[in-house]
C-alpha cells in the first residue's frame, strides 16, 4: 500500500479523503524487541553492585537458561573497564555471552539506590542489563546508543520511576520514540 498521500497522527494514517482510518505499522524501537515483560523487575532488592549483578544473573538464568555465573562474570567484567553508570541514577550493564544468538535485555528497578561509580557520584535506580552475542559489534553499539538516548529523556526517567508495574514499563519501553524518528515518522 502506497502511503504518501496519508497523514500520520498518533499511531493512525488517514486518506486524503478522510474516509477510514488505517493502522500505521511503525517498526518496534530496538529496545522493545530485546526486553521481554518477564525481564522486568521492580522494587528490586540489592545492596551493592555486586547483588545487582547477582540477580541480573539469576533473571537470565530463569528466563532464558543463561547460567548465572557466565551473566554474573561477564557483567563483572566489562564493569572492570569503566563503570557502566551514566549518572542521573541510570546504569546499563552489559557483557558479551558466548552462546546466546541474539542481544536480550532486562530491566531492573531497585528498591534502595546503590552506588554505581557513576560520573555524577548520584547512586542507581534504574538499571538497563543487556547481553550480546560474543561476536556481536555494530549491533551492541546501536543498542547501546538507543539505550542512551532514552535514559536521556528526562520525562522517559520519570515515568520509568513512577510506573505502577511491569506491564506500564514495558508500554513505555515499545512506544518511546527518538526525536528524529519521530520527524521521520510524521514526515510520512
Amino acid at each position: 500500500m502506497r502511503t504518501e498521500n496519508f497523514t500520520a497522527f498518533r499511531g493512525i494514517l488517514r486518506p486524503p479523503n478522510g474516509e477510514g482510518i488505517l493502522p500505521l505499522s511503525l517498526p518496534m524501537n530496538q529496545i522493545a524487541r530485546l526486553l521481554p515483560p518477564a525481564n522486568i523487575l521492580l522494587s528490586l532488592e540489592a545492596s551493592s553492585k555486586k547483588r545487582v549483578f547477582e540477580q541480573a544473573g539469576l533473571l537470565f538464568e530463569n528466563q532464558h537458561g543463561i547460567a548465572r555465573g557466565k551473566v554474573y562474570d561477564a557483567l563483572f567484567a566489562r564493569e572492570k573497564l569503566g563503570t557502566t553508570g551514566l549518572g542521573q541514577g541510570i546504569a546499563i550493564p552489559h557483557g558479551r555471552i558466548k552462546g546466546i544468538k541474539e542481544a536480550v535485555g532486562g530491566f531492573l528497578r531497585l528498591a534502595t539506590p546503590v552506588q554505581f561509580d557513576s560520573p555524577d557520584g548520584k547512586p542507581v535506580t534504574l538499571v538497563f542489563v543487556l547481553l550480546v552475542p560474543e561476536a556481536a559489534t555494530e549491533r551492541h553499539l546501536q543498542i547501546l546508543s538507543e539505550l542512551a538516548q532514552m535514559f536521556s529523556d528526562s520525562g522517559f526517567r520519570e515515568q520509568l520511576t513512577v510506573a505502577a508495574d511491569a506491564a506500564t514499563i514495558h508500554s513505555l519501553f515499545t512506544n518511546w520514540q527518538s526525536d528524529a524518528t519521530s520527524h521521520r515518522r510524521t514526515a510520512v
